[in-house]
């Protein structure tokens, strides 16, 4: 989770994990193997690290547990932005069991949802961007601030824009493919590109853009 903060916006991008996912997977989503192969550890939510009280909106990168799971802990008066690709996918059975999604992560309640489609001026000013790299699900979007870009798990490591080795897992890996040569792409002109799982590279704390 990444918090984007200018005059005006609080903007929290993706809300890392609900705490029942880690203290008590089966309980949270009602079947033991809701993780799958999955054991989650958590030492803070996005509750205990932030105003949420605060925040303006939230971007969301893409639907899985480990990305959206937070969402119930935000004000429902905060709205959610997402690639409509993704949120249909997310309320469709079919898609949501192949891309292993949990819709109790995200379903239910009367919060606003902004459904872009594409790349997307977020702020009508060109500070913060959204770009539609899917793959890794069908609407996943990463964002771009100022020099950076939130790659979220269009890669899990940095490597992986070199080596193009993804996953076994996604939704469609040739399209993830092309969306890592994107983001490669911006690499290579300059920017800084932030992957989704790199321990290497992901420290806590502030981030230049």
């Amino acid at each position: 989770m990444y918090l984007i903060e200018t005059e005006a916006e609080r903007i929290l991008v993706d809300t890392g994990l609900h705490p029942g996912a880690a203290a008590d997977p089966a309980e949270r989503y009602g079947r033991p193997d809701a993780l799958g192969p999955f054991e989650a550890e958590q030492e803070q939510s996005i509750a205990d690290q932030l105003d949420l009280a605060a925040l303006t909106m939230v971007v969301l990168t893409h639907l899985h547990f480990d990305h959206a799971g937070g969402l119930e802990l935000v004000p429902a008066d905060v709205p959610v932005v997402i690639q409509r690709a993704e949120w249909d996918a997310g309320h469709d059975e079919a898609a949501a069991q192949r891309n292993f999604f949990l819709p109790d992560d995200y379903a239910g309640g009367d919060r606003e949802v902004r459904l872009v489609d594409g790349d997307h001026d977020l702020l009508g000013d060109g500070s913060v961007e959204l770009l539609l790299t899917p793959g890794h699900t069908p609407g996943h979007q990463s964002v771009r601030v100022g020099n950076t870009v939130i790659g979220a798990d269009v890669t899990h490591f940095a490597s992986t824009l070199d080596d193009g080795r993804l996953p076994v897992f996604g939704d469609d890996l040739d399209a993830q493919s092309r969306s890592a040569e994107r983001l490669r792409g911006l690499r290579d002109s300059g920017l800084t590109v932030l992957p989704g799982h790199d321990a290497d590279v992901l420290v806590p704390g502030s981030v230049p853009v």
